[in-house]
């Protein structure tokens, strides 16, 4: 089969598209064979091994797992003999980044608590844009955002692949929200239901004087204590992307504030959860929440696929047709 492989750590030029040997399931596990799949932030990370910190789970002078992509979604070909959930001919999507990876190729192996059925008003396309993003955000607003009816919620990066997810959801559990976009992509991030739309490139809404309950960041930078000024005396910040001096400042300065105030300033390493999928699968199919795709690159053009997400504009998510 084909598949997109890397030896060695660098820039999108180290991926190659290679002939590597077709897997075959364990007993726990499902062969599908992919359609789509969309790529993440963690997936250049992972690339480059950037931060060095990488390295450590994935290899200190190579990659171990040398064939990246977290989201698919595919027909089952398949399975093993312990599999219950699923048959051949089943359409599935998930998020392998918890099993290894390996979605950039044309066949794929995961245990079955990787994956759902695809939601049937979903293209193949619209499936694979949505696990590792959707699940995040739900996982930020719901668990570590604690979110409650009423409340003022700010998400700012509302236009990318998590911060759109990020928005629908907030909406559906009854929040006022407030979006941080860029000029261009502020009618988008409105007609996913945002109240109201803040152009970064004209106000900072850390110094506007306008309080929020939650605060989701999802990509940018602003110092962690300018986050604590806009939130109200109770009100709670979670990060889950932006520069890793935001992921840091989350990391070693939140919990000395949250410790020394009533604010609670959080991070979120988002974990693949089949409840959760699940539970986004039935938003989808009532049309609560909508995967927003920017663009589509064909399975060879992976590289360039990387290369555009790197540049930090996307509009929702990137993926990847076979």
């Amino acid at each position: 089969m084909k598949a997109i492989v890397y030896h060695t750590y660098g820039s999108p030029d180290v991926l190659q598209l290679q002939e590597v040997e077709k897997p075959t399931p364990k007993d726990n596990e499902v062969l599908i064979k992919v359609q789509a799949a969309s790529v993440n932030a963690a997936d250049w990370h992972l690339m480059r091994a950037d931060p060095f910190l990488v390295r450590l789970e994935m290899g200190l002078l190579k990659p171990k797992n040398q064939i990246l992509g977290a989201d698919i979604a595919g027909w089952v070909e398949a399975v093993g003999s312990d599999v219950k959930e699923f048959q051949p001919g089943d359409a599935v999507f998930g998020d392998l980044s918890a099993c290894g990876r390996g979605g950039f190729a044309e066949y794929v192996c995961a245990p079955e608590e990787a994956l759902v059925l695809k939601p049937a008003n979903l293209t193949f396309e619209e499936a694979a844009a949505v696990p590792l993003a959707a699940v995040t955000a739900l996982q930020g607003v719901r668990d570590k955002g604690q979110i409650q009816a009423g409340q003022k919620v700010l998400i700012n990066g509302a236009s990318g692949g998590v911060g759109t997810f990020a928005v629908q959801i907030a909406k559906w559990f009854g929040a006022e929200v407030t979006a941080v976009c860029s000029t261009s992509k502020a009618d988008m991030v409105r007609s996913l239901g945002a109240d109201h739309v803040i152009d970064y490139t004209k106000v900072d809404f850390t110094q506007n004087g306008h309080r929020y309950d939650l605060i989701i960041a999802t990509n940018g930078y602003h110092p962690i204590l300018d986050y604590k000024r806009a939130l109200t005396p109770e009100g709670t910040y979670v990060t889950t992307g932006g520069s890793m001096t935001q992921f840091y400042q989350s990391i070693f300065l939140g919990p000395l504030i949250s410790m020394t105030g009533s604010n609670s300033m959080r991070n979120l390493l988002a974990k693949p959860n089949k409840n959760d999928l699940t539970f986004i699968k039935e938003l989808l199919e009532t049309g609560k929440v909508t995967p927003v795709i920017d663009k589509s690159y064909p399975f060879s053009e992976i590289p360039d696929a990387i290369r555009y997400l790197e540049e930090g504009h996307a509009r929702g998510k990137v993926v990847i047709t076979y």
